[in-house]
């Protein structure tokens, strides 16, 4: 104990275990995934006709980035051995707000200038609302001690109560074109929802690798104690994790208002815990301490592809749901039993060597 503390106070052992995780990577690493991607490829391209097509890639483009964006803003409280149950209701309540004020304050006859400005007006009370959001939940979760999960379900609920008793349960449209048509451009024939997803994606991975916030949340997960003994401010830095994780929210209501033109309570609910498979499948601890975003995205693409896949085999969604499940199962009882496998190895190299 005394050790731990010695080492916690001036934040080396914490700081070096971390980035020692850091370097060696998640088990099997990025090599695994990107095997395995290249493998469901060669396999349903050898049973699915045309799978590897233009049009099939398009598909993927425009099917990824709504639950990219609800995984990236899973992954960040995840990073710090925390959950965000309340993604799905944030983004849901952020999108309801914004058709709201859009289809309340614009006429047919507005001119042009005049209906931008009411959905600038719109995009930053969304923003603000998520703030608003994040800003609460990170701090009952720094300041009142209570586990992450029990916060956010209450948020969740709370959230998706409000929004169901506004709105009947019922799905608001009204989104003005001049905005619903960023969800059907393209830049060199890529669409602008799946450049928003790498954005993102690119932005969150230099916060999370780069910055003084993105390694702090790596110690916090791995060693809160040892954070804190680090000088390191672990209330305030759980605060920044609930809010980014509620501006990434922010991001995907976006996309969801772009995609699907119109906002409800219900949608998107699924999306939950495909989130949390695809960051645990992507290399995220479960416990905290570690993961990157470009395992997450390599995660992402490799569920899509099995979603595809089967799609066009006119296999039931259900089915693919169930596929998605037993693979969190596997890939945890993978992390879990791998140290008894080293271990186990070690053992037989060490008596062979000696024979």
């Amino acid at each position: 104990m005394a050790d731990m503390m010695t080492n916690g106070r001036d934040g080396t052992g914490g700081l070096n275990d971390l980035m020692a995780r850091l370097k060696s990577g998640v088990p099997g690493g990025h090599a695994g995934l990107i095997a395995l991607l290249l493998v469901l490829l060669a396999g349903f391209s050898i049973f699915v006709p045309n799978f590897l097509s233009i049009g099939t890639l398009q598909s993927f483009m425009y099917q990824l980035p709504l639950l990219g964006l609800l995984s990236l803003a899973m992954v960040v409280p995840l990073i710090t051995g925390g959950l965000n149950l309340a993604i799905i209701a944030t983004t849901n309540q952020c999108a309801l707000l914004m058709v709201w004020i859009m289809r309340s304050m614009i006429t047919p006859d507005m001119a042009t200038v005049t209906v931008v400005a009411v959905i600038a007006l719109a995009l930053v009370a969304g923003l603000l609302l998520c703030l608003l959001i994040g800003l609460v939940t990170g701090s009952l979760v720094a300041y009142t001690g209570v586990h992450p999960i029990l916060v956010t379900l209450g948020t969740k609920s709370l959230i998706d109560g409000i929004s169901i008793y506004l709105t009947r349960g019922m799905a608001l449209s009204g989104v003005p074109e001049i905005f619903t048509r960023i969800g059907s451009s393209t830049v060199f024939g890529v669409p602008v929802i799946f450049l928003i997803l790498i954005a993102a994606a690119i932005l969150l991975g230099v916060i999370l690798r780069r910055t003084a916030f993105g390694i702090s949340c790596a110690m916090i997960g791995s060693n809160v104690e040892a954070a804190r003994y680090s000088a390191i401010d672990t209330k305030r830095v759980l605060v920044g994790v609930y809010t980014l994780s509620s501006l990434v929210c922010f991001v995907a209501a976006l996309v969801m208002l772009v995609t699907f033109n119109s906002a409800s309570a219900d949608y998107a609910q699924s999306y939950l815990l495909v989130t949390i498979l695809a960051a645990v499948l992507g290399g995220v601890d479960p416990f905290g301490g570690f993961g990157t975003v470009s395992g997450l995205m390599l995660a992402l693409a490799i569920l899509q592809i099995i979603s595809s896949g089967f799609n066009q085999f006119g296999l039931s969604n259900y089915l693919t749901v169930a596929i998605w499940g037993a693979i969190l199962i596997l890939v945890v009882m993978a992390q879990t039993m791998r140290p008894h496998v080293e271990s186990l190895l070690s053992i037989i190299l060490r008596r062979g060597a000696r024979k």
